[in-house]
């Protein structure tokens, strides 16, 4: 498991931590391999521990009654999730699914609890994961909640900026189809209006890569939702 030190130690939820405290946490943990397309875990199923993605991609979404997908989050190596229970324990609010081959880290929630206990430092470390993935949760509820889908884009467009540390260009870890169910839309709708806000001088698109020509114009329109011809 020494390989992983780097991971951890460039981590969300590890990082700046020391190497010999590296050690201690990836003793309790087991590496599983997944298939594109596998469950990692399922809504309802007891929360016996949280995952970090070590290569590859994970997906969590929950089903609409009517089976309509609805992506929460997308995560890449270095990236914990399911760790939201496991401090009060319970269940997982979610599903995860790999959706690429992927590899993940499991650490055991009883494992973890006894070393945050003797080692308390990892529950600082968490309490700023938290927060961020608080901060994450908000915007989204707001934006499927409240805004149409060009601002819903645009505020996804300024959260990748701020998150890749870049306000010139982003991007895309996810495919367009994916990002799509993230901002609770269809394919075509968000093919649309990623043409608009080309039309529009605001963005320009390279296949993955989003050049932002017009930083202040992606503020207003994601405050406002106002873009010109852009209803559908």
């Amino acid at each position: 498991m020494k390989q992983y030190i780097p991971l951890l130690s460039q981590s969300t939820l590890f990082g700046g931590l020391p190497e010999v405290q590296l050690d201690d946490i990836l003793a309790i943990a087991a590496e599983k391999t997944m298939n594109n397309g596998e469950m990692i875990f399922f809504e309802g199923d007891p929360a016996d521990g949280f995952y970090m993605v070590a290569a590859g991609m994970v997906k969590i979404y929950k089903l609409s009654p009517n089976g309509k997908e609805q992506i929460l989050h997308m995560f890449g190596p270095g990236e914990p999730f399911g760790e939201v229970p496991v401090f009060a324990g319970g269940v997982f609010p979610a599903n995860a699914e790999a959706v690429k081959n992927s590899t993940v880290l499991f650490f055991p929630r009883k494992k973890f609890v006894d070393l945050v206990s003797e080692k308390p430092y990892l529950a600082l470390n968490m309490l700023a994961v938290l927060s961020k993935r608080l901060r994450h949760f908000t915007i989204q509820v707001e934006n499927l909640s409240l805004k149409e889908v060009p601002a819903r884009l645009a505020g996804y467009f300024l959260l990748l900026s701020e998150e890749q540390k870049n306000t010139r260009h982003v991007t895309l870890n996810i495919s367009k189809g994916q990002l799509a169910g993230f901002l609770g839309t269809i394919p075509e709708t968000l093919s649309r209006m990623l043409r608009k806000m080309s039309d529009q001088g605001l963005i320009e698109v390279e296949g993955r890569k989003i050049r932002l020509t017009d930083y202040d114009g992606l503020i207003d329109l994601a405050d406002t939702g106002r873009l010109e011809a852009a209803e559908i």
